[in-house]
């Protein structure tokens, strides 16, 4: 009889332009695995909003393998020990899976590399990261580059079918229950909104993909505006692996108008796990040391309270309390209005833009560690690549500027009946609502204190 393989899943939740599951597939009965693994990826353990989405997306595919007459093995501890487990259990000696580069995952492959015979594939990126190089060689580290580079490669190469069969067992391993992982919450239950927002897993990927091609002409002018559905919401589809990049970039590339600014985001996708692949703390660590050893960041108890006036979306700026109430309630924010919040946690507050990031892990459904801390070291200016640290984005002004009226009226009901411009900026009009929180720094104010710790991180790097 023919030895059974393991398909090993983690954020590769599909059958569709999945190269390891058609791998899997040709070489005989499958043994479909998730293992819920906090130990490897220790502080990095998924956030609680992606843990919803984990629970319904792996719902999701144990569905569509079953319809195959497979299913999906759950087991829960280190990746290492438990594919090892299974592969005694059943005779197994091979395992497939796509290659992921968070640095606890490259850990756990090499790890599982030394117990059975692991065969890692291409499929979560428009190009493997790190295949992309200068003409001298070297890994680029600035986007524009980059992305002109990753352009001369594309398109990338066709999407696959799902195989047509997927061999199943006689006899299944044992397997924990999904619901016994708990990671829907319950006490409180605060994703009670995410449900009329997302769809997880391959069917509401193509949803979304679907609603988005007619929309991608337009793309350049309706992203940056808060209060329409510009942008394409494919993120976390797109980080739990539920549609692979090659199947969005098929599918939109034709769509004419600004598409290109929205395959370029693609492209910083795959950009933003480049730079990791280059510097694996770049989550943790400040790519220009200065940041980390020169500029004073406010702590302790008043920094705190603002801190938690930023994440209660309690700051006084619509705009961004609208961005955080949206976050809270949905797992997701807007792209401009994550920019502005991020800007302002760093720059107005002085916030070291590290607690914004552990922040998002925590809450965002999109949560990436890649893209999440490319995203906020650009907006602190201490990334390789980012914007500089004293272009300091002015929120009362961004709000007018992109129409963000009605999305604070969605998310701020408190200011619902207010007319424009007022509602942008209520204190300046003398219309704040009592039940509305007054500003907790003025804009020159945090403009100019954020100006001065920049001033003292340069003399003191002098």
């Amino acid at each position: 009889m023919t030895a059974p393989v393991i398909l090993w899943f983690r954020r590769d939740l599909r059958l569709s332009d999945q190269a390891a599951v058609v791998a899997a597939a040709a070489e005989g009965p499958v043994i479909p695995v998730f293992i819920l693994d906090d130990e490897t990826p220790k502080h990095r353990r998924m956030g609680g909003a992606s843990r919803w989405w984990l629970h319904h997306s792996l719902t999701s595919l144990d569905a569509s393998l079953r319809e195959k007459g497979s299913r999906l093995i759950l087991r829960r501890g280190k990746c290492d020990d438990q594919l090892t487990q299974i592969a005694q259990e059943t005779g197994a000696t091979r395992v497939h899976c796509l290659r992921h580069y968070e640095p606890w995952w490259r850990n756990a492959e090499r790890a599982v590399a030394k117990r059975l015979d692991l065969v890692c594939h291409d499929g979560n990126f428009l190009l493997p990261p790190g295949s992309l190089t200068t003409g001298g060689g070297t890994p680029y580290k600035i986007y524009t580059p980059f992305w002109r580079a990753l352009k001369e490669q594309m398109p990338p190469a066709a999407p696959r079918n799902r195989p047509r069969d997927i061999g199943a067992l006689t006899r299944w391993p044992a397997s924990d229950a999904l619901a016994d992982w708990n990671l829907m919450p319950t006490k409180p239950d605060w994703a009670t909104g995410f449900g009329a927002e997302w769809e997880p897993g391959e069917a509401g990927a193509r949803k979304r993909i679907a609603a988005f091609v007619d929309e991608a002409a337009d793309y350049d002018r309706q992203r940056n505006l808060p209060s329409r559905e510009g942008s394409s919401r494919l993120s976390p589809h797109l980080h739990f692996g539920e549609v692979s990049p090659a199947t969005v970039w098929h599918r939109t590339a034709d769509a004419g108008g600004s598409v290109d600014i929205f395959l370029g985001e693609l492209g910083w996708r795959d950009y933003a796990q480049n730079i990791i692949l280059q510097f694996p703390d770049y989550g943790a660590r400040s790519a220009r040391d200065a940041f980390d050893t020169d500029l004073p960041w406010r702590s302790g108890a008043a920094a705190d309270a603002d801190v938690r006036a930023w994440q209660q979306g309690r700051t006084g700026y619509p705009i961004v309390d609208a961005g955080m109430r949206q976050l809270w309630a949905t797992g997701w924010m807007h792209n401009r209005v994550r920019m502005i919040a991020a800007s302002f946690l760093i720059k107005h507050l002085l916030i070291d833009w590290r607690r914004g990031e552990q922040w998002f892990w925590d809450t965002l459904v999109d949560a990436d560690y890649a893209s999440n801390a490319v995203n906020w070291q650009w907006v602190a200016g201490s990334g390789v690549d980012s914007n500089m640290f004293p272009r300091i984005m002015a929120p009362l002004t961004q709000s007018e500027k992109f129409d963000a009226a009605d999305y604070i009226r969605q998310w701020v009901p408190e200011l619902a009946t207010l007319t424009e411009p007022a509602i942008h900026d209520p204190d300046s009009f003398g219309c704040r609502p009592r039940t509305y929180p007054e500003k907790i720094i003025g804009h020159r104010e945090g403009r100019e204190r954020a100006l001065a710790a920049y001033d003292v991180m340069k003399a003191r790097g002098n």
